[in-house]
């Protein structure tokens, strides 16, 4: 089996939205530097319309973002049927923010400034099919 591979053996896809170039290059080098096959996006518009994007194994998301927050860009892929894990990055992580969170489909919010190996382990987790709820 590939290294962090689906329960069927292939590469784990992974998406990431992230507005900060910087913040997004580094999310996307550390994820496929640990054999994640990983997309990532400035905009949530960008995922929304590249309908690719809907066979991703795990989806990670910074809370603001410029044309709509992680939680609108969520809702709008679980309304189009997405129904895989999703991670939450913010730097305003309130007991408000992880409760609207958690009601709009995300598994996990984990506050910026991100762990490396917090992360990875997260979205290894979540990829492989173990549920966590946090």
């Amino acid at each position: 089996m590939q290294k962090n591979a689906t329960k069927d053996g292939r590469r784990a896809k992974i998406l990431i939205a992230e507005d900060d170039p910087a913040v997004r290059r580094s999310l996307q080098l550390l994820l496929q530097g640990n054999g994640f096959d990983v997309r990532s996006y400035g905009t949530g518009g960008a995922i929304l319309a590249d309908l690719s994007s809907r066979d991703a194994d795990c989806f990670v998301s910074d809370y603001r973002m410029p044309d709509m927050d992680g939680l609108s860009l969520i809702k709008r892929l679980r309304q189009e049927g997405w129904a895989g894990p999703a991670v939450l990055i913010t730097a305003y992580n309130t007991d408000d923010v992880r409760k609207r969170a958690c009601e709009a489909g995300y598994h996990v919010v984990l506050e910026k400034p991100l762990m490396d190996y917090v992360l990875t382990s997260v979205v290894k987790r979540l990829s492989s099919g173990v549920e966590l709820c946090r």
